[in-house]
């Protein structure tokens, strides 16, 4: 702003010079500059006036919508705003073939103490040990009382044990948000999913990580963000494993056997509908591993895949099979089993003399050790060893399981022709049950290489051929043969036409030989036995049946009758209905048009 002069020298002058006083002129200036001032001023303030109210008519334009918008809306209970950062389900569900949920995640709380913020520690310590019967009351005030900030005090609590500590009223206990795994089923497929723990935690956010079973073998795909919550489907049935389980723990226990195991396969697709090991835990209370002592011993010991076991006459089968196979015998071929049949030192026995021959068919149904042995030295070491390893019973399975590529089968380091004979009949060489299902299952439906799995597929998979459909038939009808009148003859369930073989090992020492006492009892069996849908292998460790006047170990006595209460149970919950098995040379082909 040019502010004019109260005196300006040309007015003064020209003032001076007419005789006129020059002080009115500085005082008619020096009033205009204050009305101009005024002015201003006026302006000013009525813009501030303006602005001010402006403002005003906003902030209450806003109250008002908001009271409108709160007035229009449904009415809500208030809820508590909980500090820290939200845990949300960062780990995709586990479920069955048919949806059903066998793990998931829940929203719980950790319990921590701050000791500097702790009315009164002792106190707080006493409730504490009473809610939780597991923490130490001295222990809990040391720490309580001692010169640490931080305590950890229980990583998840339940609903109620955190109301419980609520009612303690003591600043110094505080939660923190949590997402714990859960196991709804409890010990149901316990070793199938193995369990969780916590990895990197802090106060407001843990991290669930797999340490066993599928939660670990599928820890990255159930954890990474990109799947968007689909959930892991696996192959077993939830109906099929609760039914197994309860038949098989029965059985264990009217067995006096010390543990036990069964596998259910699909003979097509490799598919295990049901996988039980016992005794089995909870993996919600995943206890922790045996660091002395026999690992088989700790309820985490899956026998089904850890389990390495001589499986005795069970492995007859490929013997017979691969004598049909290469052409060297058919089922009606004679075979010499007088015995003992000696070679060197050793000496092989029947469990009873059947004479001096039997046919191939027969050598399966008796189960002799002699005639297995002479098909054996005639097939050879080097073609034994082959076939097998086309089963698989020379490696480690490759289930989705993390414990199965650490379980190799031990075979001899010189696979001799003492060897070979031995192998023939399940001596000298220990695999898994799962191995033998799923050479079973390769062997039965119709000779081609299926691989076990725990996903559920749905499809075939035609593998390698290892024998002809011929082979396959024939084998089958062995098998049927071994339950309608060899020594799994308990294995019969009518309407399914069982086919199996039965398997009984001495359990070897240790410190090297064998338990005189102590054995290793299987059934691997496949139904129906012309049409092979499913194939079942049960293992019992060290049973004794007692009911008759000596105690019986044989798998015959043991394991069949088990194994036939698990199809008679299963079969109709598998969608199979009983049947009246065609005979030889009539079976039905449904075909389409």
């Amino acid at each position: 702003m040019i502010r004019t002069p109260l005196r300006p020298l040309a007015r003064i002058l020209d003032a001076r010079a007419k005789g006129e006083n020059p002080d009115v002129i500085e005082r008619e200036n020096l009033r205009l500059r204050h009305e101009q001032m005024r002015d201003q001023s006026r302006n000013r303030a009525e813009t501030r006036l303006w602005v001010l109210a402006l403002f005003f008519l906003c902030a209450y334009g806003a109250v008002g919508m908001r009271m409108g918008a709160l007035a229009s809306s449904e009415p809500m209970e208030p809820q508590v705003e909980v500090s820290g950062t939200t845990i949300t389900a960062q780990r995709a569900d586990i479920t069955d073939r048919n949806g059903n949920i066998l793990a998931t995640n829940l929203a719980t709380h950790s319990l921590y103490a701050q000791p500097p913020l702790m009315v009164d520690p002792t106190r707080a310590a006493l409730e504490l040990a009473a809610i939780f019967p597991d923490l130490d009351a001295d222990k809990l005030t040391a720490q309580f009382t001692g010169k640490r900030k931080f305590v950890w005090i229980k990583k998840k609590i339940s609903p109620e044990q955190m109301q419980l500590v609520h009612d303690i009223g003591d600043p110094g206990l505080l939660f923190g948000p949590r997402e714990m795994r859960l196991y709804p089923n409890g010990r149901l497929a316990a070793h199938v999913l193995g369990g969780t723990s916590f990895g990197r935690e802090g106060v407001h956010s843990a991290e669930v990580i797999g340490v066993a079973g599928v939660e670990r073998s599928f820890d990255q795909y159930l954890r990474d963000p990109a799947n968007g919550g689909q959930p892991l489907r696996l192959s077993l049935d939830l109906t099929v494993q609760s039914a197994i389980r309860r038949v098989l723990f029965g059985g264990m226990k009217l067995m006096n056997a010390k543990g036990a195991t069964a596998i259910l396969m699909d003979v097509h697709t490799g598919e295990i509908l049901s996988m039980v090991s016992l005794p089995d835990f909870d993996p919600n209370e995943r206890p922790r591993p045996l660091v002395e002592g026999d690992a088989s011993d700790s309820p985490l010991f899956n026998r089904a895949v850890q389990g390495v076991y001589e499986l005795g006459s069970t492995f007859k089968i490929f013997a017979a099979a691969q004598a049909l196979e290469t052409g060297l015998m058919t089922p009606d071929t004679m075979v010499d089993t007088q015995g003992p049949l000696r070679w060197g030192k050793f000496r092989i026995n029947d469990f009873h003399n059947y004479g001096a021959r039997l046919s191939l068919t027969d050598v399966i149904v008796k189960s002799s050790n002699v005639g297995t042995a002479h098909v054996a030295q005639q097939i050879g070491a080097e073609r034994q060893r082959a076939f097998l390893g086309t089963l698989g019973l020379l490696d480690p399975s490759p289930i989705e399981l993390t414990e199965a590529p650490g379980v190799k089968p031990l075979i001899p380091s010189n696979w001799s022709e003492l060897s070979t004979m031995t192998i023939s009949y399940g001596h000298g060489l220990s695999a898994s049950p799962l191995h033998l299902a799923s050479a079973y299952a390769s062997l039965l439906n119709g000779g081609y290489v299926v691989q076990p799995t725990l996903l559920a597929g749905g499809r075939p998979r035609s593998g390698q051929r290892v024998v002809s459909e011929q082979t396959s038939a024939a084998v089958r009808s062995m098998l049927r043969a071994v339950v309608q009148r060899g020594t799994a003859s308990f294995g019969e369930v009518p309407g399914y036409a069982v086919g199996g073989k039965t398997g009984t090992a001495d359990k070897p020492k240790p410190t090297g030989g064998y338990y005189e006492d102590k054995v290793i009892a299987t059934f691997a069996g496949v139904f129906p036995a012309y049409a092979p849908k499913y194939v079942l292998v049960v293992t019992l460790d060290e049973p004794e049946e007692t009911s008759g006047s000596e105690p019986r170990r044989t798998a015959g006595w043991t394991a069949v009758p088990v194994a036939a209460e698990i199809i008679r149970r299963t079969a109709p919950l598998l969608g199979l209905r009983p049947a009246i098995e065609p005979a030889p040379g009539f079976e039905v082909t449904l075909t389409s048009n």
